[in-house]
């Protein structure tokens, strides 16, 4: 049976979807990336190998995400694509006439505008981390509720208080002097989510063609509190598509389905077990000085990126 793999490492989490030729998910995995995308990957396709029956073949792999180079060079990928492209392709699959997809991760978020199944316009946070999963977990920790929980206990809020989140500093501050005049937790905590559902569509959506169908992804979009705060904010209803979590692995899975290599350059399961490293160093060739990423494999180089010209990722390794 020929499968298609879709990995999508991102500064909080690595997701990996396999699929069929007939685009059903076999296997999906969330795990934290903490801060080590080689371990994290090489764990993701641990977990595959386990789960994977022996008649199975991996007929090509992609990889996205903001370590889509670094997973590629590990994996073996057929294709390496954006993330735009990755969330808009699976959102138009899962969901069909799809127009607006909001997407908030561990530390960006992002707004793609479709017509036809095609991404037309989209924006992501570039500056700040305040509205991310990552934001979300600082203030679960600082109240000492459970992430898994906060949705839930947000939705029990009779008056939610209003909590400026456009920064993470001013944030904390105003949820502090929130909490020192007697405010409720669940209504502190409802009042950030909705905080933060403003934050995105001021700043990230800012000047969008706002949509429906309408849809949620990302790890935060399991968050309720969340949900009920977009759709309070935009007046509509807000899906939650399947795989919300795996959206980017989902849709580059699919992309490199449709590619359909003619032999795929996945490195097979034995990388798992091999040594990889990543280093880096400043092109000195041009004012660009430009960082350029190294990556080995058994100390052997295998792949460089990060040059503007080309000049070390063309060159042989």
């Amino acid at each position: 049976m020929k499968t298609y793999l879709g990995i999508d490492v991102g500064s909080v989490s690595t997701n990996l979807v396999l699929i069929d030729e007939n685009n059903h998910v076999l296997f999906s995995l969330y795990i934290r990336t903490e801060g080590d995308p080689i371990t994290a990957v090489k764990k993701g396709l641990k977990s595959l190998k386990e789960k994977m029956s022996v008649d199975t073949e991996i007929a090509g792999v992609g990889t996205t995400g903001s370590a889509r180079h670094l997973s590629g060079v590990i994996a073996g990928a057929d294709l390496i694509k954006n993330e735009i492209s990755t969330h808009a392709k699976a959102a138009s699959f899962l969901v069909p006439g799809v127009r607006t997809v909001l997407e908030i991760g561990g530390q960006d978020s992002k707004i793609i505008i479709l017509e036809d199944g095609v991404a037309v316009d989209f924006a992501m946070n570039l500056i700040c981390a305040a509205g991310t999963g990552a934001f979300l977990d600082a203030q679960s920790f600082r109240l000492k509720i459970p992430i898994e929980e906060f949705g839930n206990l947000a939705v029990k809020s009779k008056n939610p208080t209003n909590i400026g989140s456009r920064c993470t500093v001013f944030a904390e501050s105003d949820m502090i002097h929130k909490q020192q005049i007697g405010h409720k937790v669940e209504d502190i905590v409802a009042g950030l989510c909705q905080g933060m559902a403003r934050n995105f569509l001021n700043n990230v959506a800012k000047g969008k063609n706002i949509q429906p169908k309408i849809i949620f992804q990302g790890g935060v979009s399991e968050n309720i509190g969340m949900i009920k705060a977009f759709e309070s904010a935009l007046n509509t209803e807000i899906i939650i598509p399947e795989y919300n979590t795996v959206m980017g692995a989902f849709g580059v899975a699919l992309l490199v389905k449709e590619q359909n290599p003619e032999k795929t350059n996945f490195s097979g399961f034995e990388i798992i077990d091999k040594e990889i490293k990543c280093t880096s160093f400043q092109c000195k060739g041009c004012p660009n000085q430009c960082e350029v990423i190294e990556a080995r494999i058994e100390g052997k180089v295998v792949a460089r990126w990060g040059d503007r010209c080309g000049k070390w990722s063309n060159m042989a390794a």
